[in-house]
């Protein structure tokens, strides 16, 4: 799902507005062969272990991320101001769900919009359409057992992402059919949009293959893909039926993080650069988010003795 104006859209996330990952896979699956689907999925159980490991770890770090959204024609060029967006970020596990494993979610402070501090207009006036979400799942939960019947893993090979060996694991939405509908954003922003219900996607992941980290995540869809307009937005905003969504690519990037007491590197979000190309009423955009300054914050306190 992801927020849409008539002259702004923010992009339909996959991997909304902040990626947090850091996971394993089992190196004997090295093979420039595919493996048998039975192999990819005992390897992805191992990944959502990994996974729900790194969301404990992760909540104590934060980060600072620069989100820039340019409005574009459906030609790539630019069209119009672009909107850039500083906040902080930091990662929330949610609660194990009887027997699976905890997800986690994306908490984010906005602190700068285009260089000023926000003000409380832009929680609903239309040029905050694109603004990042306060609370966004995070986007590699779609690996953990409660999301991976959604999609199917359907080989392994060897890779290579930079000057890094690389695991290269193909996936592609458990179901092909697309149902998306179109409805007004829900956090209350005027004149923007969101689209609600399944959209099919493909797309690729690379592990390094000697740390077993995410390198690389890409995502797109299956083709484009018409999302229907209720009866009643089409007579209030003069759409037609449908809205079509002809692209919706996504790239995260991760890099090697150091921190002190204790000592450990972490592979952390680098980017996300995606880009949104829409017919039918909906401004095509181009979004890029950077990370750095990433630190830790205490979360225990200490007892000191009064003499």
């Amino acid at each position: 799902m992801g927020g849409y104006g008539r002259s702004r859209l923010s992009i339909a996330s996959f991997a909304l507005c902040g990626a947090w990952a850091s996971f394993a896979l089992c190196g004997a699956w090295l093979s420039a062969a595919p493996q048998a689907p039975s192999g990819v999925d005992a390897v992805m159980a191992r990944v959502g272990e990994r996974i729900a490991d790194y969301y404990r770890r992760a909540q104590s770090v934060i980060c600072v991320e620069e989100s820039t959204v340019q409005p574009i024609q459906t030609n790539w060029s630019p069209e119009g101001l672009a909107r850039t967006v500083v906040s902080e970020l930091r990662v929330e596990p949610d609660a194990a769900d009887g027997d699976l494993l905890p997800g986690a979610k994306i908490v984010r402070d906005i602190r700068r919009i285009n260089g000023r501090a926000p003000r409380e207009r832009d929680k609903k006036d239309r040029s905050g359409c694109t603004d990042p979400n306060p609370f966004s799942s995070e986007p590699l939960e779609f690996l953990m057992p409660a999301h991976r019947g959604d999609y199917r893993f359907t080989s392994i090979r060897d890779g290579r992402e930079k000057d890094r060996a690389a695991l290269i694991v193909d996936f592609t939405s458990a179901t092909r059919t697309s149902k998306p509908e179109l409805i007004e954003d829900e956090r209350g922003h005027d004149d923007c949009f969101d689209w609600k219900g399944p959209i099919a996607t493909r797309g690729r992941v690379w592990i390094d293959a000697s740390t077993d980290d995410v390198l690389r995540v890409e995502r797109s869809l299956h083709g484009p893909v018409d999302v229907r307009v209720p009866w009643r937005l089409q007579r209030r905003y003069n759409f037609g039926l449908y809205v079509t969504v002809d692209r919706d690519d996504v790239t995260m990037r991760y890099r090697p993080v150091a921190f002190n007491d204790p000592e450990e590197v972490l592979l952390l979000p680098e980017s996300i650069d995606s880009i949104t190309l829409v017919r039918g009423g909906l401004q095509s955009v181009r979004r890029t988010e950077t990370y750095r300054d990433y630190r830790r914050f205490l979360t225990a306190g200490r007892i000191i003795k009064r003499h």
